[in-house]
């Protein structure tokens, strides 16, 4: 993080400006430039170039003070500090979503150019290059707003990748375009449990090279997909360590291009189980209604510690469980977010291609609708 002279501050290499607020431009058009770059500087102009293709965006480079068409029209300008003396004088009306680039903080006149255009951000490369990617790329696509709902069992045989698969399911099923995402190599595949283990696609194998923002509608086309359920599986090959800079790739734009990323967690913890816990919206523990397994559940989220968000408890009543929802919640300490009696013909049904969760009057589909209250009884616009 670095400080302006007005107190503001900004992601690493940029800086907020004042001189925008209360800026306004007008409705930008659907063939609009995503990205106009402004400057004379041949470097810069390749740099540029190179930042709008890893964000996966077009760049216009002018090397002179843009037209008012264009400059109403492009959804993002970048102006390079050799040119924001020229487009300042141009006059151009006040917008938002200006950047000021520069690769010197400390020239004099870097704010005054800032103040000068109402520029929304000084940027400075290059220190500040994986910011304005991420910037670049918004002019497409939304930043990061899908919900994130990872999954764990308190103990071997739980059926927590059950409650995973239903969640999704029942998600799409509503209307919700939905990743389920299989984090347990050794989980057996959590693609045979929906059926999608025969549909092409790509499986986490073919993704370890994966690394930066990836085109959020690319991956989820690229996955083997049930609907509008996208599922990332592991094959059936050896189990591999996946690089963590591609599993964060893979899941940032599953949860960009998701209304909801269902997250199957194997219970020996990982540093990819990790970093989800820490971007997940909640973690739901799925525990049968026995002592021993409320307690290793206890122990399993004492084992996470800082890195779980808010907990809930989904408790299985499997048949002869005498111990009480309540009971299993005071000693997980967390709430209760659904109960549930294990469901006649479930496995039988699974067998025969059923998608855990999809049979209306079923338990399984109860729990999980209770889960993703208040989405459970709506369906998307």
């Amino acid at each position: 993080m670095t400080t302006n002279p007005h107190g503001t501050t900004g992601p690493r290499g940029t800086t907020g400006a004042h001189a925008s607020t209360g800026a306004h431009s007008p409705p930008l058009s659907a063939d609009a430039v995503p990205v106009l770059g402004l400057t004379s500087d041949v470097l810069l102009a390749d740099q540029l170039h190179r930042l709008g293709a890893a964000a996966g965006v077009d760049v216009v480079v002018e090397p002179e003070a843009p037209a008012a068409a264009q400059w109403g029209a492009a959804r993002l300008i970048v102006v390079g500090n050799d040119l924001a003396r020229a487009v300042a004088a141009a006059r151009r009306p006040r917008r938002p979503a200006v950047v000021l680039v520069t690769t010197d903080l400390d020239d004099a006149d870097v704010w005054q150019h800032a103040l000068g255009l109402g520029a929304e951000q000084v940027v400075v490369l290059p220190d500040a290059q994986e910011w304005l990617v991420e910037r670049m790329a918004r002019t497409v696509e939304p930043a990061a707003s899908g919900r994130v709902l990872a999954v764990i069992g308190a103990s071997g045989g739980a059926g927590a990748s059950t409650m995973a698969a239903a969640l999704a399911a029942t998600a799409a099923d509503g209307g919700r375009r939905v990743l389920l995402a299989d984090l347990d190599p050794l989980g057996g595949g959590i693609d045979l449990l929906v059926g999608a283990d025969d549909l092409a696609g790509l499986r986490w194998p073919d993704l370890t090279q994966a690394r930066g923002r990836l085109p959020a509608d690319s991956v989820h086309e690229a996955l083997p997909r049930l609907g509008t359920m996208a599922v990332l599986a592991w094959g059936r090959g050896e189990p591999l360590d996946v690089p963590l800079p591609a599993a964060e790739a893979v899941l940032d734009a599953g949860r960009r291009g998701n209304q909801l990323v269902v997250c199957d967690l194997p219970r020996q913890g990982d540093e990819v189980s990790a970093r989800v816990l820490r971007r997940a919206d909640e973690l739901l523990v799925v525990v049968p209604a026995r002592l021993r397994a409320a307690v290793a559940g206890a122990q399993l989220l004492a084992s996470l510690g800082a890195c779980a968000p808010a907990v809930r408890a989904v408790v299985r009543r499997p048949p002869g469980a005498v111990l009480a929802s309540r009971a299993v919640c005071d000693v997980l300490g967390v709430p209760l977010a659904a109960e549930m009696v294990d469901e006649p013909g479930l496995d039988a049904a699974i067998a025969r291609g059923c998608v855990p969760g999809l049979r209306g009057r079923g338990a399984l589909h109860r729990a999980a609708e209770q889960c993703l209250h208040p989405w459970g009884g709506e369906r998307a616009a």
